[in-house]
């Protein structure tokens, strides 16, 4: 029984019965017993006993009717689907027990357990760390201000496990209207088109945004959407990650000491991994609370609100000009108490005197792409007619005809006239 759904009567009923008799210490203990877990959604069997562990009521009814409290009998009743309000009308697969979960995604329980890694077996073997035991290929990253971004890639079999629950169940769960990466119909234009023309707009920008994002966080939604613990459980240990500390000794040569101990303390605990194809959908969904606060205090102020991935853009007319420091200031705030931080030094405040840009698409008047990259891009593409592509590869993309075609696709999207004018040269390269 869900405790969102409980009656303090129905609970004093059950247990009433599964004692054989009503003692009169059962409602009092009931009411604490909702006092703890009354917000909660299907508390987790190990919470609810420590819980009774410690309750000196019940220790002192234990005690006063020693050798009278007994079983009378068990209520034992199969696992189902239990969802939260909310989640009653989400149309996602019933998976009941584990046999359920492993038979849905093609794999045997024992093949389940193994890919699911709940006690961290796989983090702290001794075999390498990309070796044939391991579930995820890794890629460090050193950003330009020093901090590390780590790729973890998972290994084909884990990938398909993890496309069969984003497509079965994640993408089945709707996401915050705020929310425009990683979501169908919804994209970086969908994201700037409600900051075209604004006073003021104010672009914010999350560190570490799937990393920060606690391991302990998915079981939890997948206990919202009603599943059983045990499935929650594995569909959570299928979706995060642990990355092995021994990493660092392997890969991170050459990384600046301080920023490789803040990352390897980072990724060594149950996260969200960039690389999984999992991990954008669930991020929105686990943002879902954030996006609600943020969107409220927008409208509070008189601005609009967007979402894409990492990157939170606010909008408005003079009203909110004059507020927009203090603003950000409380937007800082609400991210913290949510578990997020801000990367404060890419926060700008864009006013209508400057350039106002929003994941590469300038907002001022109406959107377009910034003049300097259609620019640069242009030059390549003359530079291909004329010179040959080859000369033109500095950066070596294994395929820069697919490279060039995506940039070129990108502008078109957002200036139609640029984009026929880049299409036309790049119809003129000899390949």
């Amino acid at each position: 029984m869900l405790v969102g759904e409980a009656t303090e009567s129905a609970i004093v009923a059950r247990v009433s019965r599964l004692l054989g008799k009503n003692w009169r210490w059962i409602r009092p203990l009931t009411r604490r017993y909702l006092n703890r877990f009354g917000t909660d959604l299907r508390p987790r069997r190990k919470d609810v006993v420590r819980f009774l562990h410690a309750d000196d009521g019940l220790a002192g009814a234990l005690h006063r009717y020693r050798g009278e409290i007994r079983i009378a009998s068990w209520l034992s009743e199969p696992a189902s689907m239990q969802p939260a309000p909310a989640a009653a009308d989400w149309r996602i697969p019933a998976l009941e027990s584990v046999g359920a979960l492993a038979a849905w995604l093609g794999v045997t329980p024992s093949e389940l357990e193994w890919f699911a890694d709940r006690k961290r077996l796989n983090s702290r073997k001794t075999q390498h760390v990309d070796g044939p035991l391991a579930h995820y290929h890794y890629r460090i990253l050193a950003k330009e201000s020093g901090n590390i971004r780590l790729i973890e890639a998972p290994k084909r079999r884990l990938k398909q496990i993890q496309q069969r629950i984003l497509s079965g169940i994640i993408e089945k769960i709707p996401v915050h209207p705020a929310a425009h990466g990683f979501v169908k119909s919804r994209s970086i234009q969908t994201f700037a088109l409600p900051h075209i023309g604004k006073r003021v707009v104010l672009r914010m920008d999350l560190r570490d945004f799937f990393p920060s994002i606690h391991g302990a966080r998915i079981p939890a939604l997948f206990r919202m959407a009603g599943y059983p613990e045990p499935v929650a459980d594995l569909l959570g240990g299928l979706s995060t990650h642990a990355t092995p500390r021994r990493l660092w000794t392997t890969l991170g040569k050459g990384i600046d000491v301080e920023h490789m101990i803040e990352a390897r303390a980072l990724y060594a605990r149950q996260h969200l991994s960039q690389g999984a194809p999992t991990s954008p959908a669930l991020a929105n969904l686990c943002f879902w609370r954030a996006d609600c606060r943020l969107a409220g205090l927008a409208r509070s102020a008189g601005a609009t609100y967007t979402r894409y991935a990492d990157d939170l853009a606010f909008s408005g007319d003079p009203r909110f000009e004059r507020s927009v420091s203090p603003f950000a200031a409380r937007v800082s705030a609400i991210l913290e108490e949510e578990g997020f931080a801000v990367q404060h030094r890419k926060t700008r405040v864009m006013r209508q005197g400057v350039r106002q840009y929003l994941a590469g698409i300038v907002v001022n008047e109406h959107p377009n792409t910034v003049r300097a990259d259609f620019d640069r891009l242009k030059a390549i593409l003359t530079n291909c007619v004329r010179q040959g592509p080859d000369t033109q590869n500095r950066e070596a993309h294994p395929n820069l005809r697919a490279h060039l075609q995506g940039r070129i696709a990108f502008v078109g999207s957002v200036n139609p006239q640029r984009g026929a004018k880049l299409r036309s040269l790049f119809a003129q390269i000899k390949w």
